[in-house]
């Protein structure tokens, strides 16, 4: 057989779907292979004259050049040849040591740059549901701070979701480690590979979805990097995915600014306006020191819960707006009702109407509320607070008043207008248009 028919049958021999076509290196050692498999007596100079033969062949190929065969997949996604900062962030003082005393980071899985690179991958691929028609991104849009604008989400075939989709800004510091709005999730790690299995939100199972990203060749770099082997298992997906989730902080809003000026949220920011400060005053309770709690106790956690009458303790949580515990905050009248939360979810009655206390980032940005959506609008959910808290039967403690009734705040509208006016200063605008957290699919 002719050298240059010996190379284009081992060129040309039918590759398996996720690897790439031999690189002309590696057919020349292929044909070396061959000429001694044939263990036929052979001269040095015939075999000089064959192996010149070869590689002259390969240099003049047209169809087998370098720049073919390193392929980095530029027209499948655009990722910088240096991965973006993810795991060295600068802080601002705020987020002091209690703070991150919150962070659920497992030891086995720390943020990387790599890591969170291939978690945003498959966090926007749309082959990780059964049809190939959404991703994770298509429930958690990053304009809308990782949420969606539905009341409730649409699955891979158009369905909906069981509750509204939750913006998870700082995730990562979530305390209680437990994910989703009835916390049936003990921990990140395993709460990014539900939806995925979840048969309305992306129809997929772990034993159809691995094999599939395994023949999927883009993947076969990334998680080389990052695990050391293009072999994939949910595992490992587990852990790109959760590490991409967390490495989505938000500090950079008015809010942090003001915060960050005085280290005082009893105090006025300079940097807000009059009506801001007001509503700040009545997120902090400072105009309503004979409530039991107030929007702080629930929204900006401590040990010992932060009251205007007492000194902040030093290094207090005064950015984590995302709750410690679940709560009831009288939503419903009784139990008789769709969706009993945490109760359905344990089977304990007593916390029937209990839901995961959400995180107030970005809230601007992330309605309709509640845990059914079915409020769209923040002065919907100010309207609650001020008259609308029903007397649920296992209503939490801290929604009712000395008398054992539902608590309402009774606010004036320029008091209810001032208290949206607050919340709005904790959208992030750097973070809602950062590239790094962007789509990076070319299309």
């Amino acid at each position: 057989m002719k050298t240059e028919s010996i190379i284009k049958k081992i060129s040309l021999n039918k590759q398996p779907n996720n690897t790439r076509p031999n690189s002309p290196f590696t057919n020349v050692f292929i044909y070396i292979c061959f000429i001694i498999s044939k263990k036929k007596a052979m001269s040095f100079p015939k075999t000089l004259s064959v192996l010149f033969i070869t590689i002259l062949f390969i240099a003049c190929s047209s169809d087998n050049n370098i720049e073919d065969i390193e392929d980095d997949y530029s027209d499948i996604y655009n990722l910088p040849s240096t991965p973006f900062n993810y795991s060295d962030i600068t802080f601002p003082s705020t987020f002091t040591d209690y703070v991150f005393g919150f962070d659920n980071t497992p030891t086995d899985n720390p943020i990387t740059d790599d890591g969170v690179t291939l978690g945003r991958v498959l966090f926007y691929d749309v082959n990780m549901s059964a049809n190939n028609t959404i991703s994770c991104a298509s429930c958690h849009l990053q304009e809308l701070g990782f949420s969606d604008n539905k009341p409730k989400s649409e699955g891979f075939e158009g369905g909906h979701t069981f509750r509204n989709s939750m913006g998870f800004a700082n995730a990562g510091l979530y305390a209680p480690e437990n994910f989703f709005w009835d916390h049936r999730a003990a921990t990140l790690e395993d709460q990014v590979l539900m939806p995925i299995q979840d048969q309305v939100e992306m129809g997929m199972t772990l034993d159809i979805l691995v094999p599939k990203l395994q023949d999927l060749e883009y993947y076969n770099p990334l998680f080389e990097t990052v695990f050391g082997s293009t072999q994939i298992n949910s595992d490992k997906i587990s852990k790109a995915l959760a590490q991409f989730v967390r490495s989505i902080y938000s500090f950079n809003s008015k809010y942090d600014e003001g915060i960050e000026a005085t280290n005082n949220i009893f105090i006025d920011f300079p940097n807000f306006t009059a009506q801001e400060n007001l509503g700040k005053d009545i997120f902090n309770g400072k105009l309503t020191p004979e409530a039991i709690g107030t929007c702080v106790t629930c929204h900006l956690p401590n040990t010992v819960p932060l009251h205007f009458e007492q000194p902040i303790p030093e290094g207090a949580n005064q950015v984590v707006f995302g709750g410690s515990e679940t709560g009831n905050i009288g939503l419903d009248i009784d139990d008789n009702v769709e969706d009993n939360g945490v109760g359905a979810h344990l089977g304990i009655p007593s916390l029937n109407g209990h839901f995961k206390t959400s995180s107030i980032r970005n809230i601007e940005v992330t309605g309709p509320y509640m845990h059914d959506g079915r409020m769209e609008t923040l002065e919907e959910v100010v309207e609650h607070y001020s008259t609308g808290v029903l007397a649920h039967p296992y209503l939490s403690a801290h929604m009712k008043d000395g008398n054992g009734d539902p608590r309402h705040l009774d606010l004036t509208p320029e008091e209810s207008a001032a208290l949206v006016a607050f919340m709005k200063t904790l959208t992030d605008h750097e973070l809602i248009n950062d590239v790094k957290f962007s789509d990076p699919f070319v299309n």
